[in-house]
């Protein structure tokens, strides 16, 4: 099952969704769990230890119950990866385009979307829709004329290398659509 280009929501086996549960979560670890030491580079998991783990690792061990009537509620505790923690979410209010998002996370938005299904935090989510809007006016403007974007004494490489793939996926849509529409005027202008 392939994602739907007309749907951006990515299915289970889609690339766009195996690369966005990849990206780390930290975990903290609620009880000791020797079985699993190869997730700590062959050290023993004691109770409190914490890893970065993928999203989809994280996630199961957060949901799991251990067996036992005194075990915790889970086998870890899931926390808000650094990327959208209180310091990059505080440079994004301040000012969204000039933060790095794919520095932050190759998938940025595809990790805060994941994390928000998981996290009832409004104040995340407004962030991201805020910082999504900003950037998305301004990489519809440079997608427009990409040879002038990308020519100014680097500044094009440096842009576009602060996007992360959904912002990339944007820019590649809005140029693609710009340059026909240019084609579909050339043409219609030498029919007229």
């Amino acid at each position: 099952m392939a994602a739907n280009p007309s749907n951006p929501t990515p299915t289970y086996y889609s690339p766009t969704a195996i690369l966005t549960d990849s990206q780390k979560a930290p975990t903290t670890f609620t009880l000791a769990v020797p079985t699993l030491t190869p997730l700590n580079n062959g050290s023993a998991i004691e109770e409190g230890t914490k890893l970065d783990l993928p999203l989809w690792l994280a996630e199961m061990l957060a949901v799991s119950k251990p067996a036992g009537p005194a075990s915790p509620t889970s086998l870890a505790s899931l926390d808000m990866p650094f990327a959208l923690g209180p310091r990059v979410l505080n440079a994004l209010k301040a000012d969204p385009k000039s933060v790095d998002v794919r520095a932050q996370a190759p998938w940025f938005y595809g990790l805060g979307e994941r994390m928000l299904e998981l996290f009832e935090d409004e104040e995340v989510g407004e962030v991201l829709l805020e910082t999504f809007k900003q950037r998305a006016l301004e990489i519809a403007d440079k997608s427009q004329n990409t040879r002038a974007a990308m020519s100014q004494a680097g500044d094009g490489a440096d842009f576009m290398s602060g996007l992360d793939e959904t912002e990339r996926q944007l820019f590649r849509a809005a140029h693609d659509g710009s340059n026909a529409v240019k084609k579909w005027f050339d043409v219609s202008s030498r029919s007229s």
